[in-house]
Formats: C-alpha cells, structure tokens, sequence
C-alpha cells in the first residue's frame, strides 16, 4: 500500500513470539489529571485498540474518532462522501504493523468536544504469556462525562459541583444524575469491561 511506502511502515513482519505493547494513555489539558497503562497484543488492529481505549478510560463510545500516527490519519471508514481523502482504514492496519519505531501518538474522541489523548509507546516485549484481548495495569482518577465541552466545559462542571453556591450547581448536579468524583478510578472494574470486551 502506498501509505506504508510513504511512511516507512512496509516491509514489517509479525515477530514469531506473542508480542505486546504496553501503552500509557493519558488525557489532555484536563485537572485532575486522567491517565491509564494498559498492555494489548501487537496483532490487534487500531479499530481494536479503539475499543481498548474507550473501555479503559471509560468512554460511552457515542462520537467520531481518529487516530495521528507518524503524519497520517486512521479512522473508521463510515461509507460518507464527506469522508477526509487521506483517511486510512483503521480495520486494515495492525498494531505491529503501524507503531514499530513510534514512540507518541494522539487519539481524538468526539471532534465536538475535542478530546485528545496522547498516547506513549513505553514497550513492546515478546512474551510466552498468553493475553487474550487486553490489560490495565494501572490509571488515574475519573474520565470526564460525555458532552460535557471538552477539557474547558469540563473545568466547568467541576467547579460548579464543588461549590453549592455556584450558580450553575443544581443545574450541573441534575444534568450529572447526582455525584460525580473526579479522583475515582476501580482498576478491577476496568479489568472487568476489558474482558467482556474481548
């Protein structure tokens, strides 16, 4: 394919042992801070890995996304005429195939809001163990809600639902369906969803 070509990603095989890259995953321009290390297997496509990022952060998955790795774009292909010329299919390409080399990457989720999360390749290891979908190993506090403004809208919200005071607290508290705690994170809840995921 010529986007292999012009991206120098042609010519890599499969390596012969099962082979994993452990992933750090970490939220944008949003306090408190909302991370996740994960492993995945090395033949997931990026449409798999769409899944794992959705399910470990803790995304509904109701928006658009895209991938940006080493210039060029992945998505999914949805049959629109309005859909970007330069868009590569993320059903075609596999991990192992797209990530050798990369160190960063980004995935955007919902181009409304604006979400970006900046990915970091911190290993890739062959292994005997058998890892049948995908692993969080670890992670930090709560992802924001869905249609919430981005980054900024989501200062916002926690602002007013810190402070009953604030003008826009009942409003904001309502439209949360109660509580909502920025620092929680349940690792074995993740786990859990991975799983049925798988």
């Amino acid at each position: 394919m010529l986007w292999k070509r012009r991206l120098g990603f042609e010519g890599v095989t499969p390596r012969a042992k099962h082979s994993v890259f452990q992933l750090r995953i970490e939220l944008a321009d949003v306090t408190p801070a909302v991370w996740r290390r994960v492993l995945v297997r090395s033949d997931m496509t990026l449409a798999q890995l769409h899944d794992v990022l959705q399910t470990a952060m803790g995304w509904e998955n109701g928006h658009l996304h895209a991938f940006t790795i080493g210039g060029a774009r992945f998505g999914p292909f949805l049959g629109d005429d309005d859909e970007p010329d330069d868009l590569i299919d993320e059903e075609e390409v596999f991990l192992r195939g797209v990530l050798e080399g990369v160190e960063r990457f980004t995935y955007e989720y919902d181009f409304g809001d604006g979400w970006e999360h900046e990915i970091t390749v911190e290993a890739n290891s062959d292994t005997d163990a058998k890892l049948t979908f995908a692993v969080c190993i670890d992670g930090q506090h709560a992802c924001p809600p869905e249609d919430c403004g981005g980054p900024h809208g989501y200062a916002d919200l926690l602002e007013a639902l810190a402070d009953p005071e604030h003008e826009d607290h009942d409003e904001v508290t309502e439209w949360m369906g109660g509580a909502f705690d920025p620092y929680e994170f349940d690792l074995a809840d993740v786990n859990a969803e991975l799983q049925r995921r798988r």
